[in-house]
C-alpha cells in the first residue's frame, strides 16, 4: 500500500515537502539526497529536481486517505520545518494532522529552533499544544548537535523523541529531560562511519537515567540490515509510554 515503510520505528511515510539542505555532519551521507536522484531516474515527478527543497500542495491531505491507523514519519525526504518552508504550508500539514487523528504522527527536525516558534504560534493561534498524537522531535548526531535538545524543549507538545542516528561520536552528560523517546543508530551505506558499542551502552544508560524509552535501530554497515539491532544480546524496541504498537 502507498506510504507504507521499511524503516523499523515507524509504519508509513508522508512527504509533504521533498529536498533539503545539508546543515551539519549527520548529513553528509544523506541517504535521502541519494535516492531523490534514483527517483528521479525512473521519472517520479517529485523529485524533478532531485534534492532541491520543494512543497507539495497535491500531497498535503494524503493522510486522509489512509483509513487504516498508522505510525507516520512526516518527510523521511525532507525536513517540514526547512528554512524555504512557508508557515501556511506547514499549518495545512498540521491542519491534516488533527484531522486524521487516527495516525500518530513523527514530525523529525534538524531545525527545532523554527519548530519551537511553529508550535509557540500553534499555541497562541489556537489556544493549546500540538495534539498528544503527533510527536516532535529532533536528530542528534554528535555533541555539538545535543544543543538541538534544548530548543526541542521549547516545542509546545506532549511527545518529545530524540533520534542518535546516525550516531558519530561518544555524547556524554546530555540533558535530556523532558524527552520522551529516543532512537539510536549507527550510519549505513557505503560511506558509512563507525559507530562503537560504548557509544551506545553509553547513550542507554543516559536514558535510562531520565527515564526516556529507546529504540535501537541498527548498528550501521555497508546496508542498513548489516550488523543486526543486538546490544549485548538484548533488542531495545520501546515506544513513548502510552503507546503501543
Amino acid at each position: 500500500m502507498a506510504g507504507d515503510s521499511s524503516i523499523e520505528w515507524t509504519e508509513a511515510t508522508w512527504n509533504p515537502t521533498t529536498g533539503c539542505t545539508r546543515v551539519s555532519p549527520g548529513c553528509r551521507n544523506c541517504y535521502a539526497a541519494a535516492m531523490s536522484k534514483r527517483l528521479r531516474a525512473m521519472g517520479m515527478k517529485k523529485y524533478k529536481d532531485e534534492f532541491e527543497f520543494a512543497q507539495h500542495d497535491g500531497e498535503v491531505e494524503l493522510p486522509l486517505r489512509w483509513k487504516r491507523p498508522r505510525l507516520v514519519f512526516v518527510n523521511s525526504m525532507s525536513d517540514l520545518f526547512h528554512e524555504d518552508a512557508e508557515d501556511g504550508f506547514i499549518l495545512r500539514c498540521f491542519e491534516t494532522m488533527e484531522r486524521a487523528d487516527w495516525h500518530t504522527y513523527q514530525v523529525l527536525t534538524k531545525r527545532p529552533e523554527r519548530m519551537a516558534r511553529f508550535s509557540k504560534m500553534l499555541a497562541e493561534r489556537r489556544g493549546g499544544a500540538v495534539p498528544r498524537h503527533v510527536w516532535m522531535g529532533t536528530s542528534v548526531e554528535d555533541n555539538k548537535a545535543a544543543q538541538r535538545i534544548k530548543d526541542l524543549r521549547r516545542v509546545k507538545c506532549s511527545v518529545r523523541f530524540v533520534s542518535f542516528e546516525p550516531l558519530l561520536e561518544e555524547i556524554r552528560g546530555v540533558d535530556l529531560s523532558g524527552i520522551d523517546w529516543a532512537i539510536i543508530g549507527g550510519e549505513s551505506g557505503p560511506r558509512h562511519r563507525p559507530i562503537e558499542k560504548g557509544w551506545v551502552k553509553g547513550l542507554i544508560r543516559q536514558c535510562r537515567r531520565y527515564g526516556v524509552r529507546v529504540f535501537f535501530k541498527q548498528w550501521g554497515g555497508p546496508r542498513p540490515k548489516d550488523g543486526g539491532r543486538l546490544v549485548d544480546g538484548r533488542e531495545y524496541s520501546e515506544y513513548p509510554a502510552g503507546y503501543a504498537r
